[in-house]
């Protein structure tokens, strides 16, 4: 069901310039993540909204209640299909096998090939550095948002720079201010 609403709704956000990302349905919402090169803004959200909730009353392909949603994809996103794959490389991810799957079921690491058959993983810790999974043996990968670089030891400083005490900065103010009175305007 879940593609035939991926396929119904395509045509619709390609109409509005909006890629249509994913389409889920649980627990009585349908959630349809849609993006575009540089972000989407609230006013493409709430037209996709309602070119999405006009067309699927129209069709009602849904048998009961349910709720819409229409969101971007966010800063964390999970990866379905090989094009999000291959849109991906290069960033930090992770990943849960499926069962049958041999091995850690959770990995993390840098996604770095991915092509229509699977992708391949730069581990962290791992012995082998890479993994090659092909897309059924995944359960779910999503991306992971990297804060930057850890803080360097010491506070974050540069190197050679160094912790001035009270009484330093205390004296480079007095000079400072004693400089200031030694100005004489003509």
């Amino acid at each position: 069901m879940v593609e035939d609403l991926f396929a119904t709704l395509q045509p619709v956000m390609a109409a509005a310039q909006l890629e249509l990302v994913d389409v889920e349905l649980k627990s009585g919402v349908l959630l349809v993540t849609v993006d575009r090169a540089g972000g989407v803004d609230l006013e493409a959200l709430t037209d996709a909204n309602r070119a999405a909730s006009t067309l699927l009353d129209e069709l009602d392909p849904i048998p009961g209640k349910y709720s819409l949603e229409v969101s971007s994809p966010g800063i964390e996103r999970t990866l379905r299909t090989p094009a999000h794959f291959v849109k991906a490389v290069g960033e930090m991810v992770t990943v849960k096998t499926r069962p049958q799957v041999p091995g850690d079921r959770r990995l993390r690491g840098r996604l770095v090939a991915a092509d229509d058959g699977g992708f391949e993983l730069a581990v962290d810790g791992a012995a082998e550095g890479r993994v090659r999974l092909s897309y059924p043996d995944i359960d779910r990968v999503r991306t992971v948002f990297v804060w930057g670089p850890d803080p360097r030891p010491g506070g974050g400083r540069s190197a050679g720079s160094t912790k001035k005490s009270a009484t330093q900065r205390k004296s480079e103010q007095t000079k400072t201010t004693e400089k200031r009175k030694q100005v004489v305007t003509p």
